[in-house]
């Protein structure tokens, strides 16, 4: 099969819908691909189906990952695979030095095997052009937690959103758009500028407590420790927390649950709430990603 993909041998451990949807793209431009733990699949020239993890790398020029990748002991992310996936040392050993390791986010563990094996690990879901675009199903996918969960629209809602990176600033500009009260709190003098272009009321983390005494509800995208005890009990009662950091997020939920707010952490939401979208994404930036990896690009 021709593509610019032809002739590089490629392995997939586990994964889900948006996976699926990269292998066929992948195939698409000639790969040849090895997969694990992607459950049933139909039958597709240039694809071999491995039961075992070490054989699907076995040879391969470039290691996808699911985009959630590895928890601990080694288990893969395969929620479709007829049992459990494991990223064992046996697997680790198979991957020759240099090779590309595609993930969409590395946990220590994984990261750790990298620098031991001396792989090209490779964060996919930090990358600018994928978490610009990751953001559009993460803020609609908030949006609808925010509408199944709270008594009242947003239109009109008092929404508060924390941190104005590329996911905060796409919420930001939704809730606006369907008519909420957005307010923006950010560290950074520049994206508080930017929210006073689009209309937003902005200030410094240093005004968070009296910002979240008016938030009917309050979006955090900051994976550091931001809405502590302290300034949880500051909230409305009534108010709804919706947590995007990664995990353990940005809220003490502990406090949370001792002060009765209603806080959920949510995240990896694109392959949640648009599954299809967010495979497509994948396979718009996967096919170049790796020709740039093994320096064909």
């Amino acid at each position: 099969m021709g593509g610019m993909l032809s002739g590089i041998k490629v392995a997939m451990l586990g994964g889900d819908a948006r996976e699926v949807i990269l292998l066929e793209e992948l195939l698409r431009q000639g790969a040849e691909i090895k997969v694990a733990g992607l459950g049933e699949l139909p039958r597709q020239d240039g694809c071999t189906i491995c039961e075992d993890p070490a054989d699907a790398v076995e040879g391969a020029d470039v290691i996808i990952l699911p985009v959630p990748g590895i928890k601990g002991e080694g288990l893969i992310y395969a929620p479709r695979a007829r049992r459990p996936l494991y990223f064992s040392q046996e697997v680790a050993a198979a991957i020759p030095a240099g090779t590309p390791v595609l993930v969409g986010v590395a946990r220590p563990p994984l990261k750790e095997m990298a620098a031991a094996g001396g792989w090209l690990l490779v964060e996919t879901a930090e990358m600018d052009e994928m978490a610009i675009l990751n953001s559009i199903p993460t803020a609609e996918g908030a949006i609808m937690l925010a509408m199944q969960e709270m008594p009242i629209t947003i239109h009109g809602c008092e929404a508060l959103v924390l941190g104005l990176g590329r996911t905060g600033f796409t919420l930001a500009r939704m809730l606006d758009g369907i008519g909420a009260r957005v307010t923006v709190i950010d560290r950074g003098a520049p994206d508080r500028a930017r929210a006073y272009v689009e209309g937003w009321p902005a200030f410094p983390f240093s005004e968070l407590a009296a910002a979240v005494a008016r938030a009917d509800v309050i979006f955090n995208t900051v994976p550091a420790p931001v809405l502590t005890r302290d300034v949880l009990s500051r909230t409305k009662p009534e108010v709804l927390i919706i947590d995007l950091a990664s995990n353990p997020g940005g809220t003490d939920f502990n406090a949370a649950a001792d002060l009765k707010r209603r806080a959920m952490l949510a995240p990896g939401l694109p392959g949640k709430v648009a599954p299809q979208t967010a495979g497509k994404i994948l396979a718009r930036i996967y096919p170049a990603l790796i020709l740039k990896c093994l320096g064909r690009l």
